[in-house]
């Protein structure tokens, strides 16, 4: 190990009891966290949500700016602060000055907005706010902290801590910034026992959706004898909207390094992986390089610190399978079977990989870790509900103003999410539901929007707390038409092992495919028959909740048995009035042409499929109900407006 490697671990333990360091090891760690630097640092977000914005060409534009002008400083990419929505995110931290952050800086504004910063100009737009903790550097005038912002004020960020400020890939950052403080700490204050013990008494509850006590199922694994044991970090993320552990592995891989060091020890493991979907390139590469960086350092491998303890972590990548969330089908997966929920007990603390006892923990909840050990299980304990504590990492998408990531404390209302972080509704639309917990979750109605956010009171509603995702939807979203999606994009993902979850999530598509379809059988009884599978979708839903194999499959009904709990009357209109007020369902839509407009091009009679036009060139064109498909085409056509969708 060099002389800089060992200078910072030996001071890792004292980094942030900073009485305890020399003014010159302070200013040096000062330079590392570039709170002082001798020449400009620019930041720029360079997340998949920043690169997607256009990350690559606005870092690109800045290193040419910074040649042309003959200017040497530092280019620094960067993770996801959280604040997707304002991407690409670029900082700038002038010698001397405090880092200000700038909002959709994309390529073709780098030029003007760099030379009004160096020339000391600030523009009147695009500001998001200044980093006012960075003492003894020159505030920018009138820029507020950025931690005013109505996005960052109210959130409390333990998880995201590091996220969007550090350069994910510097190990040298990261321990200058106090990381891997908490496990080396760990290591020589707590033994295996008094570790789960400790995080027990945090109320650290699993952040993967099931939401069980850490603690407690860590002393499962610690009490069962074996030669091997295993740690598993799952991050393979496969609900839809989802996009929390992605962004922490890519803005600060340290921090899920560091956690998932404090677990193995906790229960004596020596061997861990981290099973992340292969749809995660750049996650991956930066995880990959932390885990290279954390063997230079000494902090994996073999007697770490001469304590006799040993760790070994490995990547292993995912195909995307949704089942692979649930802990047996991930084990499976990674032994290089097929991924397959098996029968509990025996449960994974107690045989799992390789028939060795194995605990598995998600990206957030391993990430807590650090701040945990560092901070106290009093302190973590002390946010949140009496059942539910510490923070909670959402990823916010859907009808809102802001889009991104937020941490906020247990207990924060639904509400104060949506309406104080996110901006409220865009566009100025009525709330309609927001549907939370992903394909496993339900939706959460404007009655319900006060409601604290804990794992308690979300089950209550008919929806859960799942890994994080909210999807917030307006009055322009057809509720059938959401449960139609999830319950097909689970009855694709399921396994197939247990008949409950593989024929009854197909046949409840079907139910609500037909009610979402313009009937082909005119007769009489035909509402009445579609109104039968509506009400059958009650009772199948708790046949497949009360005898699927896994959790997922026993939760596969969910979003259905919501939208049906709160939204009975649109699945009545789909039903009797064959009409989607949303007009979202499109084979539902009735299609007209108005005599006055139609100018007898028959352009559209040429795009129906059906034949289901008829008219004379330069005369008004009709439609014969019974062959229109409603497939929109003659709407898509029409140059004059004469075609109307009802």
């Amino acid at each position: 190990m060099t002389a800089d490697k060992t200078y910072l671990i030996e001071n890792a333990l004292k980094i942030s009891e900073r009485s305890k360091l020399t003014p010159d090891t302070e200013r040096k760690l000062r330079f590392i966290r570039h709170e002082e630097n001798a020449r400009p640092v620019i930041f720029v977000g360079a997340g998949t949500c920043g690169l997607g914005a256009g990350a690559a060409e606005t870092m690109a534009k800045t290193k040419t700016w910074l040649e042309n002008n003959k200017i040497e400083a530092q280019v620094v990419p960067v993770g996801c602060i959280g604040l997707c929505s304002s991407e690409p995110l670029l900082d700038i931290k002038l010698p001397g000055k405090k880092r200000i952050s700038f909002e959709k800086v994309t390529g073709d504004k780098v030029e003007a907005l760099l030379t009004q910063v160096f020339e000391g100009q600030l523009p009147e737009q695009n500001i998001l706010g200044q980093f006012a903790s960075q003492d003894g550097q020159e505030a920018w005038t009138g820029v507020n902290d950025i931690n005013e912002h109505p996005f960052f004020k109210p959130q409390v960020r333990i998880v995201l801590e590091n996220c969007g400020i550090i350069d994910p890939v510097s190990i040298e950052e990261y321990i200058a910034r106090g990381g891997y403080k908490a496990y080396l700490n760990t290591l020589k204050v707590f033994t295996r026992s008094e570790l789960c013990d400790f995080v027990e008494k945090s109320g650290l509850r699993g952040r993967g959706g099931g939401g069980f006590p850490t603690g407690k199922k860590w002393k499962f694994a610690l009490g069962t004898e074996a030669n091997q044991k295993y740690l598993i970090c799952n991050a393979d993320e496969g609900d839809p909207g989802a996009f929390m552990d992605r962004a922490v592995i890519e803005g600060d891989p340290h921090r899920l390094l560091e956690g998932m060091m404090i677990a193995a020890y906790a229960i004596g493991a020596t061997k861990a992986y981290i099973y992340i979907r292969a749809e995660y390139p750049l996650a991956i590469e930066r995880l990959v390089i932390a885990i290279d960086k954390a063997k230079e350092y000494g902090l994996l491998g073999k007697d770490i610190f001469g304590t006799g303890i040993s760790l070994d972590i490995v990547i292993k990548k995912g195909a995307g399978a949704f089942v692979c969330g649930e802990e047996t089908a991930l084990i499976h997966s990674i032994e290089g079977k097929r991924g397959m929920p098996r029968p509990r007990p025996p449960f994974p603390a107690v045989s799992g990989l390789f028939g060795k006892p194995t605990i598995i923990n998600n990206v957030e909840t391993l990430a807590n870790l650090p701040t945990i050990i560092n901070k106290g299980a009093d302190w973590f304990a002390a946010m949140g509900t009496p059942t539910s504590k510490g923070t909670k990492v959402f990823a916010l998408s859907g009808k809102i103003a802001t889009t991104g990531l937020v941490e906020i404390p247990m207990g924060t209302s639904i509400r104060d999410i949506i309406y104080k972080i996110a901006g409220g509704i865009a566009n100025g639309k009525r709330f309609k539901a927001v549907q939370m917990g992903g394909p496993s979750g339900g939706c959460v109605t404007e009655v319900n929007l006060d409601i604290p956010v804990d794992y308690e009171s979300l089950i209550n509603v008919g929806a859960m707390m799942g890994s994080g995702g909210m999807v917030v939807m307006d009055e322009d979203t057809c509720m059938v038409d959401v449960a139609k999606f999830f319950m097909d994009f689970i009855q694709r993902e399921s396994c197939g092992k247990c008949i409950p979850c593989r024929e009854g999530t197909r046949r409840m598509l079907e139910i609500i495919d037909s009610i979402t379809t313009k009937p082909k059988n005119r007769e009489i009884h035909e509402p009445l028959a579609r109104f039968k599978g509506v009400m059958q979708l009650e009772q199948l839903g708790q046949v497949i909740r009360d005898t699927s194999l896994c959790g997922l499959g026993q939760t596969a009904p969910n979003p259905v048995l919501s939208t049906l709990r709160w939204f009975r009357e649109e699945y009545e209109e789909h039903v009797f009035d064959k009409k989607c007020r949303a007009g979202v369902c499109q084979n539902l839509r009735e299609y007209t042409i108005d005599v006055e407009k139609c100018t007898g091009c028959t352009i559209c009679a040429k795009k129906c499929p059906t034949n289901a036009i008829i008219g004379s060139r330069k005369s008004p064109h009709y439609i014969i109900p019974d062959k229109c498909i409603s497939c929109g085409a003659c709407l898509e056509a029409c140059n004059f407006d004469a075609v109307k969708a009802s």
